[in-house]
């Protein structure tokens, strides 16, 4: 009986479309054909929402060597808790620094780390995690910074231990050069004084 109801189920749908696909002029598709694509359609579905909730993580880890100053982690203009890890599930951009007394919200008139943690897109190349310490105006060099990426990429990362990182005396033109890791959930250490 259940055979026989998605039968006459097939073959009502097929009636139904089989006017406007008449009238575009275009051959009747039979209802296995209807069948193979609405599977089609749906599979491509699920797997779609599968891949975009599997689960993205970033940790981004300080260590504080200097002895003094508040290790501050600034998102969307938000401050996140201060001197401890953060763990976010999906993407962040973010502003990291050593908060002295003398640097505003954005980091300003500090060294900053430049934070961009988001799982590479495979349809995007060239997507993924980029990370940069910034000097430029109106940042300036008020600690030794450095990073590294680990849980991926690890031993990949930069330091700047005077103000003049980069080229010497001046950052390179254009801004601060990121370094890129494409590895999914990827963490950063950010360290001061180290």
């Amino acid at each position: 009986m259940q055979t026989d109801l998605k039968s006459r189920h097939r073959v009502e749908v097929a009636a139904l479309i089989s006017p406007s696909i008449d009238s575009l002029g275009l051959p009747h598709p039979t209802p296995s054909v209807m069948d193979a694509k609405s599977l089609a359609m749906s599979l491509a579905t699920i797997v779609g929402l599968i891949l975009s909730v599997r689960g993205e993580t970033h940790t981004i880890h300080f260590v504080n060597q200097c002895g003094f100053g508040t290790p501050t982690l600034v998102s969307d203009g938000v401050i996140l808790p201060t001197g401890a890890d953060v763990t976010v599930n999906g993407p962040i951009n973010a502003v990291a620094y050593l908060q002295t007394g003398s640097c505003s919200l954005n980091g300003e008139n500090c060294t900053t780390v430049d934070i961009s943690l988001a799982n590479a897109n495979p349809s995007d190349p060239g997507s993924g995690s980029s990370v940069a310490i910034d000097l430029f105006p109106p940042h300036s060099y008020s600690a030794p910074t450095g990073f590294g990426y680990y849980n991926g990429c690890d031993g990949t990362g930069e330091d700047c231990t005077n103000p003049n990182c980069g080229l010497p005396g001046v950052p390179p033109s254009g801004g601060p050069t990121p370094i890129v890791c494409t590895t999914d959930n990827v963490n950063i250490a950010i360290t001061f004084c180290d």
